[in-house]
This record gives C-alpha cells, sequence and structure tokens, in this order.
C-alpha cells in the first residue's frame, strides 16, 4: 500500500529570528506613513511674516544705528566747544575767595524772630556761603519750638533763604504755677519745648488764666475775634469762679465780663471805643457784668504835692554876728 504524501505532517523548526517578518511589515508601513511629500517643502504663513519684518528691521536698524552715532559725535563736538568756552569762567570761580552771606530771607515767620532763625541756622553775616551744611541747618530749624517744618535754601550769590510753616498756638495757659501753649481749640501745642514765663513765645501771647480756662476760652476767643481792635489790646483772659472772665488790657484796665455774654459786651464796649475811646482813657475797671449799665472806676485822683513848711509871720531872725 503506497502512502499519500498529503497526509504526511511536516514539522519545521522556528524561526530563528520571527521578529524580522514584523518589521519588514512595520517599516513598510512606516514608509508609506512618512514618505515624502511635495508640499511640505513650503514656508507657513507666520514664517513669511516673520521673514519680511526682518526684512524691514535691517534697514531701520543701521539707520537707527548711523542716527545715534552721529548725535553723539555732535554732541561730544558740543560738549568740547562749551569746556573750551567755559573754563576760563570756572577757572576765575575757583581762583575767588569764598562767596560771603549778605542776605539771610525767613519767609513764613510770625512769632518766632529773625534772630532765633539765624541763630539755629548756625550762620551769620559775612560767613562763606558755602560754608555751611544745608541739611544739619534745616535740621536746627526744624527742631524750634514753634516750627512745624522748614525748608533752607542756598541760593546764589550771597543769599539763604529760609522758609517756615509755624505751629499756630493763639494764647499762655496758666494753670497754677505750669505754663503751656494752647491752640484755638484749647489744646496744647505738641513738642513747643519752651519753658519758662519770660520766653519770647509766651511773651507775644496773651495769657490765660485759670482752672479748665484753656477748654472754656474757646468760645471766648470767637467772640472777640469778631472785634480786632479789641482784641489787639487784650494781654490776659482770666477766668473768675469757673463761671465768666475778666479780660485785662495794655494799659492796666480790668474788664470784667458778664456770663455767657462776651460777644455782646464787647459790641458793646466797641461802640464805647468808636464815640469817646473809652479804651485809651486812664480807667481802673470797666464793670460790664449787669447788661442795662456799666461802671466805670476811674484812678483816684492825685495827692496834691505838700508844700514845704513856712516860718511863722513876725518872726524875723538873724544870725548873730
Amino acid at each position: 500500500m503506497q502512502r499519500d504524501p498529503r497526509h504526511d505532517q511536516v514539522i519545521r523548526p522556528p524561526s530563528p529570528e520571527p521578529w524580522r517578518s514584523h518589521a519588514v511589515h512595520h517599516d513598510y508601513a512606516q514608509t508609506i506613513h512618512t514618505g515624502s511629500n511635495p508640499n511640505d517643502d513650503r514656508p507657513s504663513r507666520f514664517k513669511l511674516v516673520l521673514r519680511r519684518i526682518r526684512r524691514l528691521i535691517k534697514p531701520g536698524f543701521v539707520v537707527l544705528t548711523v542716527l545715534v552715532l552721529g548725535g553723539g559725535a555732535v554732541h561730544l563736538v558740543h560738549l568740547a566747544a562749551s569746556e573750551e568756552r567755559f573754563a576760563p569762567l570756572r577757572a576765575r570761580l575757583v581762583a575767588m575767595e569764598p562767596l560771603p552771606v549778605k542776605h539771610i530771607v525767613v519767609n513764613g515767620r510770625h512769632i518766632i524772630s529773625q534772630q532765633t532763625i539765624e541763630t539755629a541756622l548756625g550762620v551769620k553775616i559775612g560767613q562763606p556761603l558755602f560754608s555751611f551744611s544745608v541739611e544739619t541747618a534745616r535740621a536746627r530749624v526744624n527742631a524750634l519750638p514753634l516750627v512745624e517744618q522748614a525748608t533752607v535754601v542756598r541760593r546764589m550769590p550771597d543769599t539763604i533763604i529760609v522758609n517756615i510753616t509755624e505751629r499756630t498756638p493763639v494764647a499762655v495757659w496758666q494753670n497754677h504755677d505750669h505754663f503751656s501753649l494752647i491752640n484755638q481749640a484749647g489744646e496744647a501745642v505738641s513738642g513747643q519745648g519752651a519753658v519758662g514765663q519770660d520766653s519770647e513765645i509766651f511773651r507775644s501771647l496773651p495769657l490765660i488764666v485759670g482752672d479748665g480756662a484753656n477748654t472754656a476760652a474757646t468760645s471766648l476767643f470767637d467772640a472777640a475775634a469778631a472785634f480786632p481792635d479789641i482784641r489787639s489790646r487784650i494781654t490776659a483772659y482770666v477766668r473768675v469762679g469757673g463761671r465768666r472772665w475778666d479780660i485785662v488790657l495794655r494799659n492796666g484796665t480790668t474788664v470784667m465780663l458778664p456770663e455767657d455774654e462776651e460777644k455782646p459786651a464787647f459790641a458793646r464796649l466797641q461802640q464805647f471805643q468808636d464815640s469817646m475811646k473809652l479804651l485809651d482813657r486812664p480807667i481802673v475797671s470797666i464793670d460790664m457784668r449787669l447788661p442795662d449799665r456799666m461802671v466805670i472806676h476811674p484812678p483816684p485822683p492825685p495827692t496834691p504835692p505838700t508844700a514845704p513848711p513856712t516860718a511863722p509871720e513876725g518872726s524875723n531872725q538873724t544870725k548873730p554876728q
């Protein structure tokens, strides 16, 4: 019986490199996927715009560089000419004697004296203009009791200008033996640093006397402000019994004001001053506590001088020979 070859089972050994067949297919697929496309070499719109911008910038950059270099050269030439022109003047200034201070101008001063400002500056008339530090001088002026802010300017050729803003005290409050500066609201002026009854600042302001007089004086200040002639004559406001005020004038006259009626009393007083110059007369006191009358106390009449003693009549005494 013959064997049918179709029924024979053929067993082949496995391929030593089974991946080659897959690699071939993979490479072929990759080649097909990434094959060259004639359209891929054409640049995109964005690249075209960048190329155009670069073409425009290059000439402008060259022109700008030329202009900068040219301007710098012209400036150097002009600077050299200016240096040459002003060289004699600079040499003369260097050879000159120090510029002396001839003027010290103080702006904004109302209470502080000119001498106080000049002392704080540390500069005197005749000293060299550049012999002091502006910053140090400004710090010293700012440290003064009634200076809120100050600037110091050195102006050629011979002037120092000081601009100050003063604190605004309106009176000196005496509470027993303590004195302090107060503003319009009766508040103590901070950082005043002025002590002593004989201080220049204290002498230039009216005096308020009494417990609580600083806060009670606000309405009194407002009433007096409407009558500047009377206010200019007042040297002291004295609180009496915590209820009313006496005012003391520069000529020594005491005016007794009614309680809570200061402004009408000032108006009446101004009428008498306008009509008969009452406040210019030698008067000890003016009592205005009653609304319908005014009591004036003049000074006592002067006592006549006593005549020297005379000898009795008929007595004729002769000196012994």
